[in-house]
């Protein structure tokens, strides 16, 4: 399988998904993004399209402890629990989960059962 044709089907599978998910100020959209070495998480506001928190482990607090002598998934809990603390400083307790095409599975369901962990609610 190429990977031209990977992604086309990554993006068919976002597309669904993003039809049925909106971040409203009731309920904000915890969106994923996943590349080869880091993981990257947000909470967006759609009805102004800003971003309110964000995580990944490009941050140096992430970066330095978790990636140097953990695996990928170690940094997805990191970053999972980080967002989730963000969040709840800000008053942010329930999301919807866009998976963003990836897969539930790996480093997206480590990142998501963290932030679960840390006092989010999806």
């Amino acid at each position: 399988m190429s990977a031209n044709l990977k992604k086309e089907r990554r993006t068919r599978r976002k597309l669904r998904v993003r039809k049925k998910i909106t971040g409203t100020p009731e309920r904000y959209r915890l969106s994923v993004y996943r590349s080869l070495k880091h993981i990257y998480a947000q909470i967006i506001d759609d009805t102004q399209n800003m971003t309110l928190v964000s995580a990944s482990t490009t941050e140096k607090e992430i970066a330095g402890a978790s990636t140097a002598e953990g695996t990928k998934s170690d940094g997805s809990k990191a970053v999972g629990a980080l967002l989730a603390q963000r969040a709840l400083a800000k008053n942010i307790s329930t999301v919807a989960f866009d998976r963003n095409g990836y897969i539930y599975h790996g480093r997206v369901k480590a990142l998501a059962d963290a932030a679960r962990e840390a006092g989010l609610q999806f």
